[in-house]
């Protein structure tokens, strides 16, 4: 009978998990409130928790990729609307 021990889950996974959902969400509101001061934020936390990796890699790649979209969709609403960008 072979049967594989379960594998844990590490901390530094769960950590970066929280870190990329929270960079998601970062870059959402950052594309209606300041997006120069939220979104770039948003990146360096999403970058951070895609180095970590681990089970939650997909979910980090995501981030990244919403975050660089929203910087550019946040930049374009910012100076049609004249709003402040910082």
């Amino acid at each position: 009978m072979s049967v594989s021990p379960l594998s844990q889950p590490r901390s530094a996974e769960t950590v970066a998990g929280l870190m990329a959902t929270l960079a998601l969400f970062a870059s959402l509101i950052g594309i209606v409130h300041r997006p120069v001061r939220v979104i770039p934020a948003a990146l360096v936390i999403a970058l951070v928790a895609a180095t970590i990796g681990g089970r939650h890699e997909r979910l980090a790649y995501a981030a990244v990729l919403i975050g660089v979209v929203a910087f550019i969709a946040g930049m374009s609403i910012a100076s049609a609307t004249g709003r402040p960008l910082w």
